[in-house]
């Protein structure tokens, strides 16, 4: 059957800049134990060399560097600092350093890594918390996208732009420069890390990317679905997202208010053990509430008393019609309009083709289902077929302005698109 036509696919795409680039940690060892372990004896030897330097020699090399760098990064020599406090457990068995010495020794254990070489895709948009200087009818917004460089290691960044009252998007310029976050505060506990991350106030929001810090995040920080909730007397911005540690999954929860300082928090309970969890922008019947699928195959009303535990479940969708007989699952947060709980899914047909379909949910009973898509909203086409996963289009949330939701959508884990439709005529293309 052919492309639902109500479907308005926007003339902007967001593409991968390999160009891109930020500056981590570099490891000179094979197997290390943490992020920021590295092999003692060898770290030792690279201080050594640095150590057995003259000064000329040494400020000849640091100056060489900042030749080099200076441009692609802002407080380099911070970041050189930074790194250094980082390696003093290397630094034990050595004399006093000069500033310059410690300098040069932070620039041998970092490196440049693309962070979007790869993908920019599966995007998530929200309502920027600052609405200054937006346009009569126009809203401003943050999207929040998955990206993916060398070694598959997802990370997670964002850029920002404006709807026109007609549903019209445009991005704002994306900054040359890109810097992962400091570590505030790290908490342990028995399900993992908590972190406290901060960026500075002068780092343009697609500047920000927010690298994995924990070992269940080793691979990949993935998905993430945004969600503006409002508690009644405050806004937090919420997102789930799936951990990956090389190994296993796990859903875990970032919240901040501002996209400028962020906690990372690990998520409890059986519910949490897969992916692709959608938190309800506020609370139903005094719990939070959750779709999340737990079986690979179906989704899943789940709810919570604090947020952080999730366990049980009610199966409210199961795979119906050809084009979601593999599986089923959410496309983000659920949108909430006045006929109910929107809520975009995506659904597996045949050769794996990956589309995007709608289901209507009762707003006080979300266990219940309205209507849902005989057809999918969006499917591959020919065009938007090819790419690093072919035959995928795939969004991690959609937001409702006015009458219309406008749908950011990715292309083939590759690149992504955006797309808008008058809530009155998706309801109308939905089945009871």
């Amino acid at each position: 059957m052919s492309q639902v036509t109500f479907l308005n696919r926007q003339p902007l795409s967001l593409r991968p800049n390999p160009a891109r680039v930020v500056v981590r940690p570099f490891k000179p060892a094979t197997e290390p134990r943490d992020l920021n372990a590295t092999d003692k004896t060898r770290a030792n030897h690279i201080v050594d060399r640095v150590l057995a330097l003259d000064s000329a020699t040494v400020e000849h090399q640091l100056t060489d560097v900042l030749e080099n760098f200076q441009s692609r990064h802002r407080n380099l020599l911070e970041i050189f600092e930074q790194r250094a406090d980082e390696m003093e457990d290397a630094f034990a068995s050595h004399s006093t350093f000069t500033k310059e010495q410690r300098w040069l020794v932070g620039a041998y254990f970092l490196h440049e890594y693309s962070f979007e070489a790869a993908a920019l895709f599966n995007p998530s948009i929200v309502e920027h918390p600052d609405q200054s200087g937006a346009a009569p009818g126009a809203k401003r917004f943050i999207l929040s996208l998955r990206a993916v460089g060398e070694g598959h290691i997802s990370s997670l960044t964002f850029r920002s732009g404006s709807i026109a009252a007609d549903g019209c998007v445009t991005l704002d310029p994306t900054a040359p420069l890109a810097a992962i976050p400091k570590v505030q505060n790290r908490l342990p506990g028995p399900d993992g890390d908590q972190v406290d991350l901060a960026f500075g106030p002068d780092e343009h929001v697609s500047e920000r990317v927010i690298f994995p810090v924990t070992q269940s995040q080793s691979n990949g920080i993935e998905d993430a679905r945004f969600v503006k909730f409002d508690d009644g007397q405050h806004t937090t911005y919420y997102a789930t997202y799936t951990a990956y540690s090389g190994r296993a999954i796990r859903s875990e929860l970032i919240e901040t208010s501002d996209f400028l300082s962020f906690r990372l928090s690990p998520l409890r309970g059986t519910a949490a053990q897969n992916k692709g969890m959608g938190l309800f922008p506020r609370m139903i019947d005094g719990k939070f509430a959750m779709i999340g699928r737990q079986d690979n195959e179906n989704l899943y009303l789940i709810y919570s008393d604090d947020l952080y535990s999730w366990d049980g479940g009610v199966a409210i969708l199961k795979p119906q019609f050809p084009w979601e007989f593999v599986q089923i699952g959410n496309c983000g947060a659920p949108i909430e309009i006045d006929e109910g709980w929107l809520l975009l899914t995506h659904g597996v047909g045949p050769v794996r083709k990956y589309s995007i379909g709608a289901v209507l949910l009762d707003k006080a009973n979300p266990s219940r289902v309205l209507a849902r898509s005989r057809e999918p909203l969006i499917r591959p086409e020919p065009a938007e077929r090819g790419g690093y996963v072919p035959n995928v289009v795939y969004t991690c949330g959609a937001m409702r302005h006015g009458d219309q939701i406008i749908l950011p959508y990715a292309v083939s884990d590759t690149f992504c698109n955006f797309a808008n439709t008058k809530i009155e005529t998706l309801l109308k293309s939905m089945e009871g």
